[in-house]
Order: structure tokens, then sequence, then C-alpha cells
């Protein structure tokens, strides 16, 4: 049987079919067509189709897209839905205050959308102006030139068991050759992890920080759905040591979504960011919205938090970065969508100038010097103290955040951020925490959850997630923190079996992994290790 890989070539690769990878496939088409040549751009995307792992709040604001495609509306983009009631609550556990909205959450223009359903049709135009698309195709390993440039990627063996050897249905990986590959994997890329140690990225920068959120999308009643209405949240049922907050958007055809979000600095060990979330939705104030609907959708994934302190090198020989991958998230605004769109267009915009004066150096540096004269830069410099502050607590980020919104972040200080498996506490610094079992009418468990995110991996494969030393998961994340992975991921890939019998060992499910990353961020000696499955796996979202 042939293990020889087959390749092609293009101008660009881009790694990730997501808002990012796409406005910027498009815009190297456009620039291409305004200066009457041609350019090949192939984009890779892991999930089983273009939107399949795409998930966000969302509330869109529609900046860089009207750039992009100024004539959006006249093209059916599904942006229906404009924002027309903005509230900020604070809640108690049994009550509900509502709070001045912080300038930077102001979201008049903006429009509540579905971000897959968005991502989707980007693709569309995409490939209307000639872009070659192959979703269901996973990008698994970086390809070097002699000199060490980055020369395109590889995508993933198909055919490989559980036991590491070929099956029947094995296939080689295809290799993807370009003069410049553009990394778009999103949140915690595990190509892009690699490019930060090969080239030294984060060197001089803040550790990247996180958030986990958790989302439902539910069909209410209709007497219960005002079309257009946001609420963003803090306060109950997170204390006061953790950042968090929910979103709660209106969307279209008596749906609501629904999304809670926690920072991955949290501190207590046995503290679960799914069953926050379910309970979370038994507050008096959104348990009525609940009652008499039913849930459609489910499913999870991270969000880079750093911002600005945490921004890496975003160009090295052959390639660069965009989008969530080099964490352009402004967290005040609870926003990326447009920064990513940007983004990706600064990043055609430069590469296709590179090709044009044919420089002969791999490097285009020119794609941070436009970033930095961007709004992208201006709007996380402005903002880049307000998510550090809440490491001192709900109480002191919400002072500090105030004062920097006042000055419009020209304070002179810049507050450092730390690595999130750092934070976590040993489980005997915190009483576990007792949370109510699920009803299977506004709560529910992970695994009848997961239905809902319609998770599929071949099943005879390696698992895709992998422990650095096995005799760590016990060792020290079994006795020092009770097995924090078992709570942090919100599919239940991680379970501790064989307790009863005083032989407790770490079972992975890897088939349940909605590709949210947490495990490999939260774990708190960096044990765990993700990579991609074969290409196809993992959520399918339909709305999301």
């Amino acid at each position: 049987m042939s293990t020889e890989r087959e390749s092609m070539e293009y101008d660009v690769v881009i790694v990730g079919a997501g808002l990012a990878g796409l406005s910027a496939a498009i815009r190297l088409k456009q620039v291409a067509e305004a200066a009457g040549g041609e350019i090949s751009v192939c984009v890779l995307e892991k999930g089983s189709e273009v939107g399949a792992h795409v998930l966000s709040g969302a509330c869109f604001e529609p900046t860089a897209l009207t750039e992009l495609i100024p004539d959006w509306k006249e093209k059916g983009a599904p942006l229906n839905i404009p924002v027309a009631d903005d509230n900020f609550i604070f809640f108690t556990e049994k009550r509900a205050f509502k709070l001045p909205t912080p300038p930077q959450m102001h979201n008049e223009g903006n429009y509540i959308i579905s971000m897959a359903s968005l991502t989707r049709w980007l693709g569309e135009q995409a490939e209307a102006v000639g872009v070659e698309i192959y979703p269901g195709f996973a990008a698994a390993e970086i390809l070097y030139d002699a000199d060490g440039s980055v020369r395109g990627v590889a995508t993933g063996d198909m055919g490989i068991g559980r036991d590491g050897q070929q099956t029947a249905n094995y296939q080689p990986g295809m290799e993807l050759l370009a003069r410049q590959t553009i990394f778009a994997e999103g949140c915690r890329g595990s190509l892009t992890q690699e490019l930060f140690e090969r080239f030294d990225l984060r060197k001089g920068v803040d550790p990247q920080t996180y958030g986990i959120g958790v989302k439902e999308i539910w069909e209410v009643e209709p007497a219960k759905h005002k079309p257009g209405k946001l609420i963003h949240s803090i306060g109950w049922p997170l204390d006061t040591e953790t950042y968090g907050g929910s979103a709660i958007y209106h969307m279209e055809n008596n749906q609501v979504a629904i999304m809670f979000v926690v920072g991955l600095d949290y501190k207590n060990p046995w503290l679960s960011p799914f069953e926050e979330f379910q309970r979370f939705k038994t507050h008096p104030s959104i348990r009525p919205l609940l009652e008499g609907g039913r849930r459609l959708a489910y499913g999870a994934r991270s969000l880079s938090e750093g911002g600005y302190q945490a921004i890496p090198r975003l160009t090295f020989p052959g390639g660069l970065l965009i989008g969530d991958t080099a964490g352009f998230l402004d967290v005040p605004k609870i926003k990326g969508g447009h920064n990513a769109m940007k983004s990706g267009a600064l990043a055609a915009e430069a590469i296709f100038e590179h090709f044009v004066a044919e420089k002969t150096e791999k490097e285009v540096t020119a794609y941070t010097d436009k970033i930095k004269a961007s709004w992208i830069w201006k709007d996380l410099y402005k903002a880049r103290n307000i998510r550090p502050a809440f490491h001192w607590g709900m109480w002191a980020g919400l002072m500090i955040s105030g004062l920097e919104t006042a000055l419009f972040g020209h304070t002179p200080w810049t507050l450092r951020i730390h690595a999130d498996h750092e934070a976590l506490k040993d489980k005997n610094a915190y009483p576990k925490i007792d949370y109510p079992k699920p009803d299977g009418v506004i709560t529910f468990d992970r695994l009848s959850s997961l239905v809902l995110a319609n998770v599929n991996h071949e099943e005879n494969q390696l698992c895709h997630l992998r422990l650095r030393d096995e005799a760590k998961a016990i060792g020290v994340n079994y006795n020092l923190y009770a097995s924090p992975e078992a709570r942090y991921c919100p599919a239940g890939v991680y379970e501790i079996l064989g307790e009863e019998e005083g032989k407790p060992y770490l079972q992975i499910n890897g088939q349940n992994c909605l590709h949210c990353k947490t495990c490999d961020i939260k774990d708190p000696t960096q044990n765990i290790k993700w990579t991609v499955p074969e290409g196809g796996g993992g959520p399918n979202y339909p709305n999301m």
C-alpha cells in the first residue's frame, strides 16, 4: 500500500475557514482582480463543512464586513435582526439589577446573528470569486523548507486505527504548498502552538489567557420572544473572585441564544463551567423565559481574552497569524468577529503587495505595520487593562475598568497577565461545590447535551487527546486537584474510573470532544495536548 503523499501548490494556503480565513481569501482575490492579475488560494477546514465548528455569542459589528463586501445586504448576508434593546444586568441569587451599559458594550448598529450561518454565507462568497475550499481536511503538520521557513501544511492521514496501524481505509495526507501560509485556526490552534515555539513568537509578550463559553439555543414561546433584545450580565452564580458572565440574545424564529462564559484563570478546582451555566438558567429572571420552550442546540468553545498584552509576533518566514489565532478578541466589547475579518483583509493586502514587489525575504512584516495602524490595535490598546483588572476580583475589576473607560485607556500603566493553568489551587483550599441534579426540562447533563451538538468522530482512530506523561493524571491531577479535567471539560471527555476499587485511572472519551481546547489550556501541568483528529470529526453546529 503506497504511503507517498500527493502535493498541490498555491500562492496562498489558509488553515481554517472561519471569518478570518475566509475574509483573507476573499480579499486576496479582490486585490488581485483590481490589479489585473490572478492569485491561487486554498482554504482548509477541519470541520465537516464550512461553519460546522463555529460557535460565538453572537452580537456582530458589521464594520469589517461592510469594508470587505459593501453590498452584503443585497447579497443576502444573514444579518436580519438589529439590536433593539440593550441591557446590562447584575445578578444576585434571587434578584436582577439593571446597570448602566458600559460604553464599549453599546450595540447600536450591530446585529444579533448566528456566526455559523454568517461563516457559511462567507464561504459561498469566497467560492464565487474562485477560492478553493476543502472542508473535512484537517491540517495536521507544518511543512518547512530547507532554510527553516514555512512551506505549507499537510493534512492528516486517514484510516489510522486506535492501535496506530493502518486500516483498510488508509489514505495518506496531502501536502498543500504555498508561497505564504496563513494560520486562521481560531482559539488555541494546535499548529499555532508549534509556531510559537519554533519561531519564539511569544517572546516579550504576556501569556494568552482564555475563557470558556458554553452555549445553548432555545425555541421559546412566541409571547416571550422579543427580536433584537440583548442582555449581558455579571454576578451570580459565580463568586466575586471568578471572572465571567452571560449573554442572552433574542434571534429570529422565536429563538433565543444563551451563552455563559467563565474565565479560565479561575482558582477553585471544584468549579465546573458547564454546571455553572446550568445553574444560571434556574435564576428567577431566566427560568420563566425558558419554561414552555425547548432546547435546540448546544456547544462550547474557548476564546482568547488576553488582548493587547498577549498578542504574539504576527509574522514569520513563510506565514502569518490572523483572527482569534492571534488573539484579536476585544473583551470589553465581547466581540471578535469584526477584528478577525479585518485582520484577514489586512493580511491579504500585505501578502499581495509583497508578491507584487517581488521581495526575496519570506516574512511579510508589512502585515504587522498594517495591524498597528488599524482600528484593531487602537481598540485593543484602549481596552488593555480591563480584563486583567478582574484578576483581583469582580469589585476591583469593575472599579479599575470604570477608570480605564473614563480615561479612554490613557492610563500610564499596563497590567500584566498570567497563564491560566497556573491559577488552580489545591483541592483542599476550597469546599466542594454542590451542583443540583439536572431536571431534564431547564437543566441538563453533558451527555444528553452532546446529542444536540451533533458530535461525531471516526470510532477507530488514534485518540487526538494525548498525555505527555500518563503518570501525572493520577499522581498530580487526581491527588492534588481532584481531577479538574472531569469538571472543566464541557463534553464528558475525561472520567475517573476505578475509585471504588481504590485504583483510580483516567479514561479519555475522545469521541465526545467538542474541540473547545479547554483541556489543553487549563491542565495544571500542561500535560494534556490537543491535536487534530481525522478531518470532518467533531461537532456539527447548525446555527451557533
